[in-house]
């Protein structure tokens, strides 16, 4: 029986556009440096997440879905699922803008490359001042136009910027061209996926001068050309309450914010949870009083058959409680 709060060890990825915030903020121990991304739960292939806590330690997620199945992730998550864990949950620091990219739905990511579609999420825990990130197009867009500015080194013209605080959600449907700018750190949350097909990159070169890989062709039939009114995520939030930010086919995100005690019960929810600790400390305790703490730039992974936990927190706190 896998019947406790489970954490794994980070996989911390290196990249052109990183920082130092995983570090200094979010407290990922490492020697590395620019350190872009910490993949907090994942499944992806050469990227498993291996287990630091309890009777599973040194273990990988994969390993234990094959072992506990549905009692690690629901009854109607493993049937739809199977062995495949359907989540990669990350934080990213963005010391520089992150490439212009957007990600296929299931039908072309399948087609393609034999994978899950790529919709995501963005939940913002800290921005420098002035820090903004680009969603979507401005007005609607035909593929024309698009090829015309983006061969003219004038994408960034048809795009939509936002800027962005503390707590800011965005939701990012397969197909809508995206970017996370400079000075932005956050928690994502997106279908396990790895495929991202990056149409402009600023130009950008490494140390031995070459420019990363676009991926034109591929983009343009997975490209959502419609603009929207409004792309930032409105919700509500209060104390001790659970209160949805996101809901969609491939996961449901709620927001907690905690100080005292909260008592949750997940035995209707047929769905392993995780936890993303976006603020503060909160102890977390389940069974005969065992107990768990998920800090700031934490998270952490209920199992199915774990349906009772009681929150505590000393100090104002949130937590981002995510589904199936």
């Amino acid at each position: 029986m896998i019947a406790y709060p489970i954490k794994f060890e980070p996989i911390l990825q290196e990249k052109i556009w990183g920082g130092t915030k995983l570090k200094s903020l979010l407290n990922k121990a490492s020697d590395k440096e620019n350190i872009g991304e910490s993949w907090e739960v994942s499944a992806v292939k050469n990227n498993v997440s291996i287990v630091s806590n309890g009777v599973y330690k040194g273990q990988n997620l994969q390993d234990l879905l094959e072992q506990y199945k549905s009692d690690l992730v629901g009854n109607k998550v493993f049937k739809q699922f199977g062995a495949q864990f359907p989540l990669l949950i990350k934080f990213i620091d963005a010391k520089e803008a992150l490439s212009i990219q957007l990600h296929p739905n299931d039908e072309l990511a399948q087609k393609r490359h034999e994978s899950f579609g790529k919709t995501e999420m963005w939940y913002v825990m800290q921005a420098d001042k002035n820090a903004s990130l680009i969603v979507g197009f401005k007005t609607d867009c035909t593929q024309e136009t698009y090829l015309k500015y983006l061969n003219e080194n004038k994408i960034v013209n048809l795009l939509n910027s936002e800027k962005v605080t503390e707590g800011d959600v965005f939701f990012i449907p397969t197909g809508r061209i995206h970017a996370i700018g400079a000075g932005v750190l956050l928690a994502e949350i997106q279908q396990t996926s790895d495929i991202t097909y990056r149409i402009f990159d600023w130009n950008r070169v490494d140390a031995q001068g070459n420019g990363r890989e676009l991926h034109t062709d591929l983009a343009l039939e997975a490209i959502d050309y419609k603009a929207q009114t409004n792309y930032k995520t409105n919700f509500h939030s209060t104390l001790n309450q659970t209160k949805p930010v996101v809901v969609c086919p491939y996961f449901t995100t709620n927001i907690i914010p905690i100080l005292g005690t909260l008592i949750k019960d997940y035995s209707a929810n047929d769905s392993f949870v995780i936890y993303i600790c976006t603020k503060g400390r909160v102890n977390l305790s389940y069974g005969n009083n065992q107990l768990e703490v998920i800090e700031m730039g934490e998270s952490i992974l209920l199992p199915n058959i774990l349906n009772n936990i009681t929150l505590k927190a000393d100090l104002t706190s949130s937590l981002l409680e995510v589904l199936i």
